[in-house]
């Protein structure tokens, strides 16, 4: 039997190739959104008695350097963006955003230190 005539019989079935596709959702904690009223009132206490209140979010790692991705751009015929090979030593880093709650401000760090807690402290070292 080839792997012809197994697709064959597949697509007589009804069967197609298919991509995944994210459907699935994890259960939510029961006490989530009590968890982000406390984180709320305490932030809100924090601004009104003069104290700084942030947020810091880490962003998924993005590639560094013009690498090939699956997006496609528009461009005239025959000239497609150049960008470097091999894909293999791709550096991936990690955004920071850090919101200051009370100046309505954010920024983002970006590095590739692997231990992020360190990082995500010296993100919000840069305040004042």
């Amino acid at each position: 039997m080839s792997h012809v005539l197994v697709a064959e019989l597949l697509h007589q079935q009804k069967y197609s190739l298919q991509a995944n596709r994210k459907t699935k959702e994890g259960s939510s904690h029961p006490d989530r959104n009590a968890q982000f009223e406390h984180i709320n009132a305490r932030a809100a206490a924090f601004l009104k008695s003069g104290q700084p209140a942030i947020s810091v979010d880490a962003k998924k790692k993005e590639q560094v350097g013009e690498y090939k991705n699956g997006g496609r751009e528009w461009h005239p015929k025959g000239q497609p963006e150049l960008v470097q090979a091999p894909d293999f030593e791709k550096r991936k880093d990690t955004p920071y955003e850090v919101y200051d709650l009370g100046r309505n401000a954010d920024w983002v760090s970006v590095g590739a230190d692997h231990d992020t807690s360190a990082f995500a402290v010296e993100s919000i070292r840069v305040i004042d």
